[in-house]
């Protein structure tokens, strides 16, 4: 069995980073304004109904201000990770935001029922129930806080998925593909977290590991050390990966170096082409759906990531971080495409707006012709928190379609 690339491997090019000590943006300023707003809003609908005198409320307003500075410092200290009380700073700003954000979200929906259950109720008892409501949502949040954490810094569960794929080579039956995404190595992901997945993924004894982008949240000074068990992944073919927007953020030309110098095969609108017990497989690889921004050189092209490929090379995989490459991968007439980037939404309910950017959620879909996987992601990013969504390592399994 043999790996012959079709294409040489591009330089990566370099681009110039924002620098820290810039003006925020229009966009960080609106999110700084909006957290803000909500924990105003916060306090304001609820501490007036909690049942406690005037001190414990001044006490409740000071907390709620404590974890507005919170969450902004603690987003800084991810930034720097330069010393171990960043590194501290940056797990209780991430911590923070997430119980916040099921703070804010469960006082929206207090709001809501009360809405016309006040309207219908006696006085008394409306005030009970605003009482207890306001008592039984930060309750709820630290709950939501606690399962959601457990359930991000678990290992990934192994997800099995089986693609059928007309025509398949009888040769590359059960030709199985491990998908790491959006591990978010970085403040609260180190070394042992990664080691954790190489561990499970050489478990599964897989033709190829595919790493479909964000796999880092921070520069390659800051995490070499971390991102090292990569090294010993396992797999017939090798590892391949491709860069998500997280990389861009984090300085993606030193990244494709390291990767490449652990032995990684990174794949920048690309593509190789396996031989597996005598059957051509084409597997190929496109930049992040946004790199463009950051480096035109690298604009995302799945056309062009099969220059030089033979139209008589089948099946083809494509590896794209974002799920909206999916409609470039169809005309260009890939037969796969896998992706991670939504986290499958992470918790809930933000699982229900990643439809307003992307066309996959989470799991296997159809495109026309092309099948999409889009993974759940087998780390978090932000807050450690996963709630309804599990983290998971997909083993892609080819399968020959079932005749018409």
């Amino acid at each position: 069995m043999s790996t012959q690339s079709a294409t040489a491997h591009p330089a990566p090019t370099s681009y110039s980073r924002p620098r820290s000590r810039r003006r925020p943006s229009r966009f960080v300023r609106n999110i700084i304004t909006l957290l803000a707003v909500l924990h105003i809003y916060v306090g304001v609908r609820l501490l007036p109904a909690l049942p406690i005198a005037l001190p414990g409320r001044l006490i409740g307003a000071l907390a709620l201000c404590a974890s507005f500075a919170l969450i902004i410092v603690g987003a800084r200290a991810r930034r720097t990770q330069d010393t171990r009380f960043a590194a501290n700073l940056a797990w209780l700003g991430s911590l923070d935001g997430g119980f916040f954000s099921s703070l804010a979200v469960l006082t929206v929906m207090r709001d809501i029922f009360l809405a016309p259950t006040v309207l219908i109720a006696s006085g008394s008892a409306a005030g009970a129930l605003e009482s207890a409501s306001a008592i039984a949502v930060p309750l709820l949040a630290v709950l939501a806080t606690i399962i959601g954490f457990i359930d991000a810094r678990r290992r990934p569960r192994v997800v099995d998925v089986t693609v059928p794929l007309p025509g398949l080579p009888p040769a590359l039956e059960g030709f199985t593909i491990a998908q790491i995404s959006d591990v978010h190595v970085g403040p609260t992901i180190k070394r042992d977290f990664l080691r954790g997945i190489v561990d499970i993924v050489n478990s599964l004894d897989v033709d190829v590991v595919a790493i479909t982008g964000d796999l880092v949240d921070g520069s390659v000074e800051q995490l070499a050390p971390h991102v090292e068990p990569l090294a010993h992944l396992r797999a017939r073919h090798g590892t391949y990966f491709v860069t998500g927007n997280h990389e861009y953020y984090s300085g993606a030309p030193a990244w494709i170096a390291e990767l490449r110098r652990l032995g990684l095969h990174v794949l920048l609108n690309e593509h190789v082409v396996l031989n597996h017990r005598g059957a051509p497989l084409l597997l190929a690889g496109v930049t992040d759906y946004s790199a463009h921004q950051f480096d035109p050189a690298q604009r995302s092209d799945p056309q062009a990531a099969l220059a030089g490929a033979s139209p008589e090379v089948r099946p083809r995989v494509l590896l794209a971080h974002q799920p909206r490459s999916a409609a470039a991968a169809a005309d260009a007439g890939f037969d796969l495409q896998l992706s991670g980037h939504t986290h499958g939404g992470q918790f809930w309910p933000w699982n229900l707006f990643v439809r307003l950017q992307q066309p996959f959620t989470a799991g296997l879909d159809r495109l026309a012709s092309l099948w999409v996987y889009t993974s759940r992601g087998s780390g978090y990013w932000g807050p450690p928190k996963r709630l309804g969504v599990p983290s998971e390592i997909a083993r892609v399994r080819l399968v020959a379609a079932a005749q018409s």
